[in-house]
């Protein structure tokens, strides 16, 4: 005769184990798409750096102490005035979200593509953050005030000598997420103009493209 308990346990087990594989197939593609979406929404935010085009209008930004400089297009500036180094890039976003330049570095020469950037929180923060809206032209800024400090005077020799040095901008989206680093080459153009160019792009939070 048939062991009817032991049949009712096994069908009960079998029941349970197909409703547990049911269970976690429905968790895992619950999960895989909210990765999906998780990750669309990033890609509908994320910010992307570039140098300015050519023909993008004149900027005029005013530094925190009054001083006034014009850039133009893809030009970038690098002046001296009253014990004041000032900076300043003309940038464009080319991503889908609010680019927010929040810290910067400065080297006073050229670096190579491969050379890495120093960590984040070795970078100067920026008075005040600067938005740029996608699809939108801006403009970085910075200064070196310290005339006794090593950069300053290494940066000083190089607006003289009109070399190429390098600039590292960090910045994230509009919540403060998608930390990334790009990297400027900014070279010396006749007797007067500077123009800068995108090196490399580093994404802090997420899979970089090298």
């Amino acid at each position: 005769m048939a062991d009817w308990a032991t049949i009712s346990s096994l069908a009960t087990a079998g029941g349970t184990l197909v409703l547990a594989i049911a269970t976690y197939a429905a968790v895992r593609s619950s999960n895989r798409s909210a990765r999906v979406a998780e990750q669309a929404l990033q890609e509908q935010r994320r910010p992307l750096v570039v140098h300015a085009r050519l023909d993008d209008p004149m900027q005029k930004i005013r530094f925190v102490d009054g001083h006034w400089v014009h850039v133009t297009g893809a030009d970038a500036v690098l002046e001296q005035g009253d014990g004041v180094l000032y900076l300043v890039i003309a940038v464009r976003n080319a991503g889908n979200g609010i680019a927010v330049l929040q810290g910067w570095d400065v080297w006073p020469e050229q670096l190579a593509g491969r050379a890495p950037h120093r960590p984040p929180e070795e970078f100067r923060l920026l008075t005040r953050d600067i938005y740029v809206a996608p699809n939108d032209v801006g403009a970085w800024q910075g200064a070196l005030r310290d005339p006794s400090a090593d950069i300053y005077e290494a940066m000083a020799a190089t607006a003289a000598e009109r070399r190429t040095f390098t600039i590292d901008l960090l910045y994230t989206d509009q919540v403060g997420g998608q930390r990334t680093i790009t990297r400027f080459a900014v070279t010396p153009i006749g007797e007067d103009r500077w123009n800068a160019g995108v090196g490399r792009h580093w994404n802090l939070d997420g899979i970089n493209p090298h």
